[in-house]
């Protein structure tokens, strides 16, 4: 049972992590698949496996390093000056995670409230930092918290969307494909849509494997993650493609659908987009400074700060315009770590016991 429960709280926290502003809110369902009519649901399924597969091996290969940092991983199997290069990517993609996120939450807060964007954007800034000071058992505990609920309303938004569609087959695929789109293929934004979610949550993904008890807890616990999470871009897809041509102009879609079906559904979404981004920023940040402060511990909070800092500036230029930017251009970077992630995977061979690797990890479990 302790197993389980540990495997569940890997897989939560993953999902918890990738779940950030662009998808709690629909946005990059809706640009990365949902803009590509039915063919975009044969992208969620293969990055259902992709997330699956990368996901077991992050969290692995985290657990077989016993890494601190994602560093730790990149310098032990790329060595000098690869894991250089890696680390430079993943560091300032880290960033513009964090840039995103936060201009997700402004985003939130102007549409709900109709309060400058400017204050959401310090809102978020300010709790995100508070929660990275807590440490990393309770900043696990927080991101979990969060999955179920998430889980529970995607579900629901699911079941309301499909009930009194009036659009034919034909009209609902011509509305989709006028949707924004991040890529002008359906294969390669659903890889690119991996790539660079894996740049975001692989160093987070690796500390949470090297935290786990076994090899074994490592690799189911990033196995369960990858498949909700395709479970859950497969319900907002089909939700997003059946009205679509109802949130062609909607920033938050996710948002507008829950408020369509119901007023309380719409205020327990909108806490769930929030704290969601929240979940991806603090996950991120935590990763961020522990990186920075790797050599002096005593810096970590100074960075998590002068990070957040950064990310507060950059997230005043609009969050659907950054997405649509962004992640494309790191997915394509991000396809430089993917290549290295199975080589790793192949060579190391993080799922054979070997010696230690079924024993206790000295660094605890979560």
């Amino acid at each position: 049972m302790r197993g389980f429960r540990e495997i569940a709280r890997i897989a939560a926290a993953f999902v918890g992590i990738i779940v950030g502003a662009g998808f709690a809110s629909g946005q990059e369902i809706v640009q990365f698949f949902s803009s590509f009519g039915i063919t975009g649901l044969a992208g969620v399924a293969f990055s259902t496996i992709l997330f699956t597969l990368f996901a077991a091996a992050l969290s692995g290969l985290g657990h077989h390093f016993n890494a601190a940092s994602h560093k730790d991983a990149l310098y032990a199997i790329s060595g000098y000056p690869a894991s250089v290069f890696l680390d430079a990517l993943i560091t300032i993609f880290m960033l513009a995670v964090l840039v995103i996120m936060f201009a997700g939450g402004s985003a939130l807060v102007e549409q709900l409230s109709g309060v400058p964007a400017i204050w959401g954007a310090l809102l978020i800034t300010a709790i995100s930092v508070l929660i990275v000071w807590l440490g990393l058992q309770k900043l696990i505990t927080i991101i979990c918290c969060v999955t179920p609920l998430m889980v529970l309303l995607v579900v629901i938004v699911a079941s309301t969307a499909f009930p009194g569609m009036t659009d034919s087959a034909g009209a609902m695929e011509r509305a989709a494909l006028k949707l924004p789109a991040a890529s002008n293929h359906w294969f390669l934004a659903s890889v690119l849509y991996v790539s660079f979610n894996i740049v975001a949550g692989a160093p987070f993904l690796i500390i949470m494997g090297s935290r786990a008890t076994s090899r074994r807890v490592a690799l189911r616990g990033g196995m369960l993650g990858g498949i909700l999470l395709g479970l859950l871009m497969l319900l907002l897809a089909a939700s997003f493609y059946v009205r679509a041509s109802e949130i062609a102009e909607v920033p938050l879609p996710s948002l507008y659908l829950a408020m369509r079906a119901s007023p309380v559904f719409g205020f327990l979404m909108a806490f769930v987009i929030f704290a969601s981004i929240l979940n991806t920023a603090v996950g991120v940040l935590y990763a961020f400074a522990a990186r920075l402060s790797e050599t002096s511990p005593s810096r970590f909070r100074p960075a998590s700060a002068v990070g957040a800092a950064l990310a507060f500036g950059g997230s005043l230029l609009g969050f659907t315009q950054l997405i649509n930017k962004i992640y494309p251009f790191f997915g394509y970077l991000g396809l430089v770590l993917m290549v290295w992630i199975l080589f790793a995977w192949f060579r190391f061979r993080p799922w054979r016991a070997t010696g230690t690797q079924e024993c206790e990890a000295p660094n605890a479990a979560l």
